[in-house]
């Protein structure tokens, strides 16, 4: 059990795991979640670290199909220049490895921006703290346990 699925079993939060074989070789772990587990790109959401201004580092959750926008990030999280974080860094902040970083359950509390398209899912999938490992759940839930702003973040 993850600390992401032990966040959502103390808050009472209607959600789902989906399990499977996590290819090493696979380049990009949520394409790979999609593929496998046969969900739509626009519904998996991939969890990425920015570092705002060399200042702070915040959490940005955009879907599989597209890409961070970091000057959009940037604007959203009321700085200037975002930058992506090194792996090393993320991994201390959030006590995930890359590939299994999970929004929920992270080490230390960072600012949670979401793509506004989460708006229109009923539900939406992200990391559940491993490789392999997916949680589906709402979006408004996502969002409340995450403490998360809606914003347009996305690119493609």
């Amino acid at each position: 059990m993850t600390p992401a699925v032990r966040a959502l079993q103390r808050a009472g939060i209607d959600f789902e795991l989906l399990e499977y074989a996590h290819d090493p070789a696979a380049p990009a772990y949520g394409e790979e979640a999609a593929r496998v587990l046969d969900l739509a790109p626009q519904s998996v959401f991939k969890t990425l670290l920015a570092s705002i201004d060399g200042k702070r580092l915040v959490v940005a959750l955009v879907p599989v199909a597209g890409s961070l926008d970091l000057k959009a990030l940037a604007r959203a999280a009321g700085g200037k220049k975002a930058v992506m974080a090194d792996a090393a860094a993320a991994e201390r902040a959030t006590g995930y490895v890359v590939g299994g970083i999970s929004p929920l359950g992270q080490k230390q509390r960072l600012a949670t921006f979401i793509d506004a398209s989460a708006e229109s899912l009923s539900r939406l999938h992200v990391s559940g703290g491993r490789r392999g490992l997916e949680i589906a759940l709402g979006p408004a839930d996502l969002q409340r346990l995450t403490e998360a702003k809606l914003a347009p973040i996305a690119r493609g």
